[in-house]
């Protein structure tokens, strides 16, 4: 800060360190008031929410099945589900993205019991003196899909407490905090269902 001397006799001031900073950008919307706006049926905000979460609700679609087409199906769907429900649901701690990962996990299970039943009708019609494909057998081995896989079915083995703290938390990738309040548990017991399956999840991987 120094003082400049004006030649009319008036002193002047000049703030030599601070430069005006302009304006400043808008605060983004919270998913609260986004989710709000979409219940009252604002598509525009319900398309924020979309590209908000997107990338982070397929992410998790595909750990939990292991299926780069499966966690298509699974976040699509999840989606068409948030905007249908969104007027009768209430977020928590002001993130969407609990809600989302609870449908997708949801959505994810009602894909694998389809699949199985329909992997069974077809061991019952198909011949069983066809010879695979040998390219195809291979194609569906790719290492790092068999890994989820092989997480997956063994998250799958856990029990539903320790499940659903898994799923949200070590394949969701929510913070505990967030994990608690959707599942209405102290953070502790969270905490405590995430260090038992850590070893049993282990145990079973080292089984399979």
């Amino acid at each position: 800060m120094r003082v400049l001397h004006d030649p009319g006799g008036v002193d002047g001031v000049e703030d030599a360190g601070h430069a005006d900073p302009g304006p400043t950008e808008p605060t983004p919307p919270s998913d609260t008031e986004l989710w709000s706006r979409a219940a009252r049926g604002d598509e525009a905000a319900f398309t924020d929410l979309f590209h908000r979460h997107a990338e982070a609700v397929w992410n998790h679609a595909y750990r939990i099945s292991g299926s780069w087409a499966v966690a298509e199906e699974v976040a699509s769907a999840t989606f068409v589900t948030a905007w249908r429900k969104c007027a009768r649901t209430t977020l928590v701690n002001d993130s969407a993205r609990p809600w989302l990962y609870t449908v997708a996990t949801n959505q994810a299970r009602s894909h694998s019991r389809g699949e199985r039943r329909r992997g069974r009708l077809l061991r019952r019609v198909t011949r069983t003196d066809v010879v695979p494909d040998h390219a195809e057998t291979v194609t569906d081995r790719v290492d790092g899909a068999d890994r989820i896989r092989a997480v997956v079915s063994a998250v799958g083995r856990l029990p539903k407490a320790q499940r659903r703290a898994v799923e949200l938390c070590l394949l969701g990738e929510l913070p505990v905090a967030e994990a608690a309040a959707e599942l209405g548990l102290a953070e502790v017991t969270v905490r405590s269902h995430l260090s038992r399956a850590r070893a049993r999840l282990r145990t079973l991987l080292e089984e399979s």
